[in-house]
């Protein structure tokens, strides 16, 4: 969160510590020295030490010390004993607000304290029973504390999705009711466990958080605290004053339930602001005091020395030791009526009220007549209440302005919130009647009354992955505008693809307005499956700049449906929405003409009708993708079946949609057909009928760079016809610079990277999103593509390489001549190039140096194994790091395209140099699939999948085939430490080696066990318990046990698998 400096801010809740168990509940205590006002507790052997009322120390001799008395047994009226025990007599202040009583206020002291020495009591002792301490009460306190863990599993409101911890305190016992802040019990759908303090743990079920105040309340089943007897904090709000020494008992940073120690100082600090957009609390006073919590103590019980609660600890400042505690005068109003299990009325006129003492009212315009009426009636208050701002659109938005003072509601005086809310609470849906002072003139105004919970969203619908609610009172006063609307909580894949982020607010969707959550289900409805529409939005940041933005509607990705918080129960129900409908067939062709391109463009006149736009967009993050968006430059290779060539830094994986810009102004639908495993090329399809009669033409291929007969080299000189960012062509004649391998490093997480092939540079490279090289002709010589690599920080890098044609031709012919994809294969080891330099003196013999030497007619070189791709393939088991491979079934290797990626051939023969010697290997090859991930798996918020290539690549062997290859913010799986780059290798005990493996206990897990097992102790147990247990191994063979708390209501089992018959070429299993 971003803050100015000193300013404060609500410490957010900590992460889960890096263990990931339970934060420990243990309580460290943090004693403040107390100066000079009670005996010290350092005394020496043979003598007890108090202070007489002038401040001397007296010792008593440790023979003359006797029984303790109390003082009525002494025979002495009680009173005070210091000025910190008068402090912390002064609970029987009445309630007050506004005045601060200090430390030197003596509170109802009678006529029998007069005339009383300090010398008279010389003879009690200092420690007789009744005297307050802090240890006893603190002892006492912490039963009843608890450190808190929370998942928040929807990002909904002003709320993200993730994991944190916090802290709460019993105020109920016998209810099972818990208080805490309202960050922590959250608006949006969280999953809650309280840990006490001997470690039982047990569920929470939030039931109450105020729409506008810092607090709310968790339910637990006292009966499921089976070895701790309940006691319950009292709430005391009268008991806080300046000068009282507290203690703040919470879960301190996540790390443990620490006791920090503060003096209250301030009780009518202004509400604290966490940052525009964020969850702020106003129309109340905070109280201040120098405590020092942080992150993870949210929730605690700020206690006085009787342990008592006297506010709740809400948030702090970023470089300052204060913090900021919400008074609890409203809290025990709402506790009440919760334990009666009744609403909480809370009412509003939607408007932002501040407390200002009287000088500055005065420079608002004050009457001094009204300033001394107020004055007498409320001699102990020095302010009154004055507007801040008036929500636009809400009851009180054209009566109040900004700077009106209130001088009565309902002609009743009003100077502090606590009046002005309890009115509120209790007029909802009736008319206030205002008196305020506006300038030099008093005003009377009636104003509406609101429900507080009519604008305080309590739905959502998931679309695409992502979440949409309404426009909050929170959200719309931060930025100024009107509640309602729909508000992107999460944008997810279909919002995603029209840039709809976090923050915007959806006007309308395909031209019908969308004022309400169920005016946008209704819009959904009424789409096609797979077509695209205009959406209407603005960003909070700028609500009077509206854009209008082309979305993708491809919901067969991801659930659409709409969840519901029940009231009373706080508990969300899921109802399925009407999808948009799937009309096969229903799209018309559409033809469309080709831009002429000018002949100063030259050859890019040639090219142009075989050029096309990619945009592809990823539903999840599977294959080790980081990003979920990507676009570039494709070229149709066959425009009779609808074949298009592209690089993989434009299609990085299969899973995902394929949109086609073709000839600037058609777009169609299309699906990844194949991915190349080695190369990097992938090829796309679509429908061909539905271009018409759109002039496009397939890519004129060079005959003798198609054929292989020739490649580029350093020297020769090509155009360069490129697509720029904004679509349009760029030309530039230049020169091929070098040619070399094409150097790409492991990336992390593991995806695909270009290896085994040789890639040309130009002298002059011009910024484009790729194109092709070719001749004067237009005909094409190398693809000029994107290549995706990291650098050594591990950020994502790409640079421009061209790239041979020849090595598209077997895929294209294969495709054309209808045999589908070829066969390809590999030795699965990653190629370098070397010099015959040292290769001589690795023991290359001179007779084969003078072979390679005729047979090479430009630079020679060798090519060496630099790694293996795989250490459990056949070839992995043949070849070894530093092996130099020589010849290829009897040829000699003279480029890195023999044996890069092999054609048909299931085993080959190779002369290798290894340890000074040439030695002959028979050398099974690998079968690369065209399509490396066919099948994905999600459970507990992890997404499932087989190790693809580049996984193997950077392990010694599998410990199964049960991969993680991403998980959710807020899921079990995000929570309880599993992790991206993990093999589940067991569930519960039951060892497991494939997808089948582990998709046959899900299905056991959520339909029941089988009969004939029903009866083994530890699968009967595990029919009820809420964990299930998976050993899990990492890539550095480390191997954990994890415990996940198996949640099917907001993380059901899904799968998706590759089908090449269904119009994505993926099927979505809702259920397993």
């Amino acid at each position: 969160m971003n803050n100015e400096d000193n300013q404060p801010y609500r410490k957010p809740p900590s992460p889960l510590p890096v263990s990931r168990q339970p934060p420990s509940p243990l309580f460290t205590y943090h004693q403040r020295p107390r100066t000079g006002v009670i005996p010290s507790p350092l005394l020496s052997p043979g003598a007890a030490e108090v202070k007489d009322q002038a401040g001397r120390r007296l010792s008593i001799p440790e023979g003359a010390r006797r029984r303790s008395l109390t003082y009525a047994e002494a025979g002495i009226p009680a009173r005070r004993r210091s000025l910190a025990y008068a402090d912390l007599m002064a609970v029987f202040y009445p309630p007050n607000i506004i005045r601060q009583p200090t430390v030197t206020d003596t509170p109802f002291e009678c006529a029998e304290w007069e005339g009383v020495s300090d010398s008279a009591l010389s003879h009690i002792p200092i420690d007789e029973p009744g005297v307050a301490s802090w240890e006893p009460t603190l002892e006492r306190a912490i039963k009843s504390i608890v450190s808190i863990k929370a998942q928040c599993v929807r990002s909904f409101d002003t709320e993200t999705s993730g994991t944190y911890t916090a802290t709460g305190f019993v105020v109920d016992a016998q209810a099972g009711l818990i208080l805490s802040n309202r960050h922590v019990v959250n608006p949006a759908p969280i999953v809650a466990q309280a840990i006490f303090v001997n470690y039982e743990e047990v569920e929470l079920q939030p039931v109450y958080r105020d729409p506008v105040h810092d607090f709310g309340f968790f339910r637990f089943d006292p009966k499921k605290v089976k070895f701790m007897q309940l006691d319950s904090i009292r709430l005391a709000p009268q008991k806080a004053k300046v000068g009282m020494e507290i203690r703040v008992v919470g879960n301190d940073a996540g790390e443990k339930l620490s006791i920090l120690a503060g003096t209250l100082a301030r009780l009518d600090r202004a509400a604290p602001e966490y940052g525009v957009g964020q969850y702020n609390d106003f129309n109340t006073f905070y109280l201040q005091a120098a405590s020092g919590t942080s992150g993870g103590s949210s929730g605690s019980p700020v206690l006085d020395i009787y342990g008592d609660a006297v506010a709740l600890n809400a948030g702090g400042a970023t470089k300052a030791a204060s913090s900021f505690y919400l008074p609890l005068s409203r809290i025990v109003r709402a506790l009440d009526l919760v334990r009666r299990g009744e609403q909480v009325p809370r009412g509003t006129i939607q408007a932002e009220f501040e407390y200002l003492p009287y000088d500055e009212l005065r420079r608002l315009g004050l009457d001094m007549d009204i300033e001394s009426k107020m004055r007498e009636t409320f001699p102990e208050s020095q302010g009154m209440l004055s507007v801040c701002t008036a929500q636009r659109g809400g009851p009180a938005d054209g009566s109040l302005q900004s700077g009106d003072i209130v001088v009565a509601i309902n002609g009743k005086p009003v100077i502090e919130f606590v009046g002005l809310e309890d009115i509120l609470d209790s007029s909802i849906g009736q008319t206030v009647h205002l008196s305020v002072w506006r300038g030099n003139k008093a005003y009377d105004m009636h104003i509406g009354v609101q429900d507080m919970c009519d604008i305080t969203p309590s739905r959502f619908i998931e679309i695409g992955g992502g979440v949409v609610n309404e426009v909050s009172y929170q959200v719309a006063r931060g930025y100024g505008i009107q509640t309602g609307g729909v508000y992107v909580a999460s944008s997810g894949h279909v919002l995603g693809s029209a840039s709809a982020w976090r923050g915007s607010v959806i006007v309308s969707v395909n031209n019908i307005a969308t004022p309400n959550l169920d005016a946008f289900a209704s819009a959904l409805s009424q789409l096609s499956e797979g077509s695209r529409v205009p959406i209407r939005l603005f960003p909070l940041e700028k609500p009077y700049r509206q854009k209008v933005v082309i979305m993708n509607v491809t919901t067969h990705w991801h659930a659409l449906r709409m969840a519901t918080r029940d009231k009373c129960t706080g508990y969300w129900t899921y109802r399925d929405l009407d999808p948009p409908v799937l009309r096969i067939g229903a799209v018309d062709p559409q033809t469309a003409s080709v831009p002429q391109l000018p002949a100063t463009l030259a050859p890019a006149n040639k090219v142009w009708p075989s050029l096309v736009y990619l945009d592809f967009h990823i539903p999840y993050l599977v294959d080790g993708m980081k990003n979920t968006q990507f676009a570039g430059p494709g070229f149709i290779v066959d425009k009779e079946q609808g074949y298009i060539a592209c690089d993989r830094d434009t299609v990085p994986t299969g899973v995902g949609d394929v949109y086609i810009t073709i000839a600037g102004s058609i777009v169609l639908a299309g699906r990844v057909e194949f991915l190349h495993p080695v190369y990097n090329f992938a090829i796309v399809k679509y429908d061909p009928k539905l271009i018409g009669n759109t002039p496009v033409e397939d890519t004129q291929f060079h005959p003798d760079y198609y054929e292989g007969d020739r490649r580029l080299a350093q020297g020769d000189d090509v155009f360069l016809v490129g697509v720029s960012a904004d679509q349009s062509p760029v030309v530039r004649r230049t020169e091929v610079s070098s040619r070399s391998m094409v150097s790409t490093k492991e990336c992390v997480p593991p995806r695909f990277r270009c290896t085994n092939i040789e890639g040309v540079k130009l002298h002059d490279q011009p910024s484009c999103q790729g194109g092709v090289l070719c001749d004067d002709q237009g005909r094409v010589m190398a693809l000029w593509v994107g290549v995706s690599s990291q650098d050594s920080n591990n950020k994502d890098v790409s640079t421009m390489s061209g790239l041979d044609v020849a090595i598209l031709r077997p895929t294209i012919e294969s495709l054309r001549n209808n045999l589908g994809v070829p066969d390809i294969r590999s030795l699965d080891v990653v190629l370098w190039t070397m010099r015959l330099a040292p290769a001589r003196t690795l023991g290359l013999s001179p007779e084969r140096i003078r072979q390679i030497e005729e047979h090479s007619s430009d630079n020679p070189r060798l090519f060496y194994v630099m790694g293996l791709s795989t250490s459990e393939s056949p070839a992995a088991k043949l070849l070894t790091t530093g092996d130099i491979i020589l010849e290829k079934n009897g040829c000699l290797v003279r480029d890195v395209n023999d044996i890069g990626a092999i054609q048909d051939d299931k085993c080959v023969e190779l002369v290798v140099l290894r340890d000074g010697k040439e030695v002959t290997l028979k050398v099974p090859t690998t079968g690369l699939n065209g399509m490396e991930t066919r099948r994905v798996v999600h459970w507990l918020g992890a997404l499932i999948q087989k190790p693809y290539r580049a996984v193997h690549e950077q392990v010694r062997h599998l410990p199964s085939e049960v991969y993680v290859s991403c998980t959710l913010y807020g899921s079990p799986a995000n929570c309880y430490g599993l992790r991206p780059g993990m093999w589940i290798t067991e569930v519960e005990n039951r060892p497991i080696k494939t997808i089948d493996d582990f998709v046959a206990i899900l299905k056991e897990l959520q339909l029941g066990w089988p009969e004939s097992i029903s009866e083994e102790p530890s699968l009967r147990d595990m029919r009820t318990a809420r964990y299930v247990r998976i050993t899990v191994i990492n890539k550095t063979e480390v191997t954990k046990v994890l415990s996940l708390r198996v949640d099917g209501h907001f993380w059901p089992a899904w799968q998706l698998v590759h089908d090449s018959s269904a119009a994505t070429g993926w099927n979505s299993i809702r259920h397993l």
